[in-house]
């Protein structure tokens, strides 16, 4: 069983595909990102990139894998959640795709594909994932057929504080790359909003405080900032783990590649006895393969009715049956 994906919810877009035979495997995972001259992602940009990337996309996937595409037996597509434009770019992709082959389709969500893929390359069993990425940030774990969402940000994703700060310092984009780099040589800590409500964060009181203290050295500020948003994140993460009684943790989404948080989740998983499981970078960010893989994991429900294709840009993880586990 051979599954095409295409990932388009954001300024990345990316071609995967998997096979399932033996064993589940990634075979292909190719991608193309759009960067803005100035300022942050803008969807109709963003969703120009895409078109013009995912012809080659799809050819360098398939020729990745080694097959042609009469072999693949069904098609996959992000169905959101993510910006608009960027999402229907991929719809219409892998809609054409599925037509011209004669192969079912299916949309997956987003998030749950980036919990899949974490799983099976990490071989952790049942985590509690702290998904972090730009337009994300949700602590999400399996419950009853579902993947429940037990806590999330209220206002805006860690990716996005991370963006907004750094465009109003002139930090290029993407700025969480920069800003860690500059955290570093910070030393010291600045007093700032530490918002956790229950199970939930809020991230832009840090923001409001940190446009208020330009005359700190940037540095200064940018080791605050992580400091304080990602202790955040981990006392919610391990009140989540607490309550469900869960000994693995997964890291997901492109602000798990920052080093300092998986510094900070391996130290809490560590002094609970628990495991710490982040997957190699070309899986944290978004990418094409994992969109295949929750394709194939999901093969059963696809279908060749164009109906059930249309995107979502708010679609929860916690809307989708969970029927592969």
């Amino acid at each position: 069983m051979l599954c095409l994906g295409i990932e388009s919810t954001a300024h990345t877009v990316g071609v995967g595909v998997a096979r399932q035979q033996d064993k589940t495997e990634i075979l292909a995972n190719v991608n193309s990102s759009y960067s803005p001259s100035i300022g942050g992602i803008h969807p109709r940009e963003a969703a120009e990139h895409h078109v013009k990337a995912l012809p080659e996309l799809m050819e360098k996937s398939i020729e990745a894998a080694g097959i042609e595409f009469e072999d693949l037996d069904v098609i996959s597509f992000a169905k959101g959640p993510g910006l608009g434009p960027c999402l229907r770019v991929g719809a219409t992709a892998a809609r054409t795709l599925a037509l011209t082959l004669k192969k079912p389709i299916i949309g997956v969500n987003h998030c749950i594909a980036h919990i899949e893929i974490g799983k099976m390359t990490m071989g952790c069993k049942s985590p509690v994932m702290l998904y972090v990425s730009g337009g994300n940030t949700q602590v999400i774990s399996y419950r009853q057929k579902r993947y429940r969402i037990m806590g999330e940000t209220l206002d805006i994703g860690i990716g996005n504080l991370l963006d907004k700060f750094g465009r109003q310092f002139s930090i290029p984009f993407p700025c969480g790359p920069r800003i860690e780099e500059l955290a570093r040589t910070g030393k010291k800590m600045l007093d700032l909003p530490y918002s956790v409500k229950g199970m939930d964060v809020s991230f832009s009181g840090i923001l409001t405080s940190l446009s208020t203290l330009s005359g700190e050295k940037l540095e200064d500020l940018c080791f605050s900032l992580q400091e304080t948003a990602f202790a955040m994140l981990v006392e919610v993460t391990e009140r989540a783990m607490a309550y469900l009684e869960k000994d693995e943790l997964l890291l997901g989404g492109g602000v798990a590649s920052n080093q300092r948080l998986r510094e900070m989740c391996s130290i809490m998983a560590k002094e609970r006895g628990a495991g710490a499981f982040v997957p190699k970078g070309q899986y944290c960010v978004d990418n094409g393969a994992m969109i295949a893989l929750l394709g194939l994991l999901m093969k059963d429900q696809a279908s060749s009715d164009l109906d059930r294709t249309k995107v979502n840009q708010n679609f929860r993880a916690d809307e989708v049956e969970v029927t592969w586990l």
